[in-house]
């Protein structure tokens, strides 16, 4: 299965996953990621749907302001995800955010904010 997500400010990147989703925002397949930080850089982005965390979708970071669309297809596949952001530390090391529950099928928008992430 194939999953895209290209940054709308120019930077692009394309991944391939081992997971698998039902359709999600409704039929098309595809929720927005927004960076909305000050200054921080979302270096990956980590989906777990029960049989483990998924390889980076990120190809390149996510830089403040920038958002990316995720796009997937899959005839079967589980809702209920879990995904789990990496930030760029100090160090350039990365470092993980807390686990967020996320209904993919549900999901239009992921909005990565200083202190709160969320989903609608």
């Amino acid at each position: 299965m194939k999953y895209f997500l290209s940054a709308a400010a120019g930077v692009g990147f394309a991944l391939t996953a081992s997971f698998a989703f039902a359709q999600g925002t409704g039929s098309e397949g595809y929720f927005q990621v927004y960076n909305n930080t000050e200054g921080n850089i979302a270096v990956g982005f980590y989906t777990n749907g029960g049989d483990g965390w998924s390889d980076n979708w990120l190809g390149d970071a996510l830089m403040p302001g920038q958002n990316a669309q995720a796009a997937f297809n899959a005839d079967t596949g589980n809702c209920d995800q879990v995904f789990q952001i990496g930030w760029l530390g100090a160090d350039d090391s990365e470092v993980l955010d807390e686990p967020i529950a996320i209904d993919i099928c549900a999901a239009s928008n992921v909005y990565l904010d200083d202190n709160e992430i969320y989903y609608d």
